[in-house]
């Protein structure tokens, strides 16, 4: 008889390690070809975050980690790594202000193995209009933020809309906390108020969206384009942009959707740059949400496609708030879609100059971003990726241009054709 040799358990690898700092918060990623446990607390005085990563040993990867720390990340200071115990990795993040980690793991994806996520977000979450706000007073006009007060104060919050406060359970993405709403201001007859348009460029930080052939990003290059419709936007009378994201970082999708309503956004544009799996496929297509099931094959595949973000970006779904997902779906109203079309009917309009329609009429599937219940929201995918020479145009900063010129008429017209969206006495 054999004698009964006890097999020995291989340590992990770690295949690769990722950092993405934000101003929102930072998101620090292992990728490694096994599913490994791991336990974190924080520490004050000074501020510091332990993970403990069972199963795996110091290697050259974990020393590039603290190599990748830069040195304007709001949140790290600086890590530490070291051998704890024989199958325990010590992970130390000396932090520069107190944090809210939120740490978990995924399973296979696209491209990816498995991965431990550890997201630093701070205790006391970032609001977006306060973000907002302080954007705008930064701008050289005359007292922009008296003005954007002023704005507001005509526009209260509606109760329900203000965000949860930040989460405890692990995976959870933090959220605003609330704020207290500012009284409502009299209503001055016939005056208009500034027009806030939500910009959503998609994907980003771990969810890179759609390659090209020649290696070029969807997450790029929209971001690109999204900053020089900004550009465009802020320059015209009555109106101003926000941007869901400004950096190369991962936003889950009912989050994008949280920031426009948390801004009071009277619009809101999500931009992609499509894909397929034939090269041959090229076009503009602009997309608004369906109540009754997808226009075409093609719209609900990509609806699924983008839908599909918040597995690659990482989100522990299992853990998101059941009843935002549940409302988003349930408030969704027609007249949302109806406008949402109306807006998606100017920019096809502008947008055929640039570049040929894929389909000459707004496309409706279910896309989860587009649900905001109060907002006019579409989707625009600028050009297929995909395609060789739609991707070089995508690259060029000359067709950047031209998109956001094109998109940022296609807006004008809209709000002209339909001043009582822009008007106070609309609001309710």
């Amino acid at each position: 008889m054999l004698p009964v040799v006890p097999r020995l358990a291989r340590a992990a690898t770690i295949l690769a390690v990722r950092t993405w700092p934000a101003d929102e918060y930072t998101r620090v990623t292992l990728e490694m070809d096994s599913e490994l446990k791991a336990e974190q607390f924080t520490l004050d005085n000074p501020h510091r975050l332990v993970v403990d990563i069972q199963g795996l040993s110091m290697n050259s990867a974990i020393n590039d980690l603290v190599a990748k720390v830069k040195p304007d990340d709001p949140y790290i200071a600086s890590v530490r790594a070291a051998q704890n115990r024989p199958d325990v990795v010590r992970l130390v993040f000396d932090l520069k202000q107190a944090i809210a980690p939120q740490v978990f793991t995924l399973k296979p994806v696209g491209d990816y193995q498995y991965r431990l996520v550890l997201d630093l977000y701070p205790k006391v979450a970032q609001d977006p209009l306060m973000a907002f706000l302080q954007e705008q007073a930064a701008q050289p006009d005359e007292d922009p933020l008296a003005k954007i007060l002023e704005d507001i104060s005509r526009n209260p919050v509606t109760p329900g809309d203000a965000p949860a406060t930040p989460p405890s359970v692990p995976g959870q993405i933090a959220t605003p906390a609330p704020l207290p709403s500012p009284p409502p201001a009299p209503v001055r007859p016939g005056r208009s108020r500034t027009v806030t348009i939500a910009l959503d460029p998609g994907h980003g930080g771990e969810d890179p969206g759609a390659t090209g052939r020649a290696g070029t990003r969807e997450k790029d290059v929209v971001l690109q384009i999204a900053h020089r419709l900004k550009a465009r936007i802020d320059k015209m009378p009555g109106m101003r942009a926000y941007l869901t994201r400004d950096g190369d970082y991962f936003v889950p999708l009912h989050v994008r959707v949280q920031k426009a309503r948390r801004v009071r956004a009277d619009l809101f544009i999500s931009i992609h740059a499509d894909a397929w799996v034939k090269p041959s496929a090229r076009g503009t297509s602009v997309f608004a949400l369906s109540e009754r099931g997808a226009t075409s094959t093609a719209a609900r595949w990509l609806a699924n496609k983008e839908n599909a973000a918040d597995l690659i970006g990482g989100v522990n779904l299992g853990s998101q708030d059941k009843q935002v997902a549940r409302v988003l779906l349930d408030l969704s109203t027609t007249a949302q879609i109806n406008d949402s079309l109306k807006i998606g009917g100017h920019m096809l309009e502008q947008l055929k100059s640039v570049n040929r329609l894929h389909k000459p009429r707004v496309e409706q599937a279910g896309f989860a971003v587009l649900k905001a219940p109060d907002i006019p929201s579409i989707l625009v995918e600028t050009a297929f990726i995909s395609n060789p020479e739609e991707e070089r145009l995508l690259r060029s900063s000359a067709h950047q241009n031209k998109l956001a010129d094109a998109m940022a008429t296609g807006i004008e017209r809209y709000f002209a054709a339909n001043p009582a969206l822009a008007s106070h006495d609309n609001v309710s």
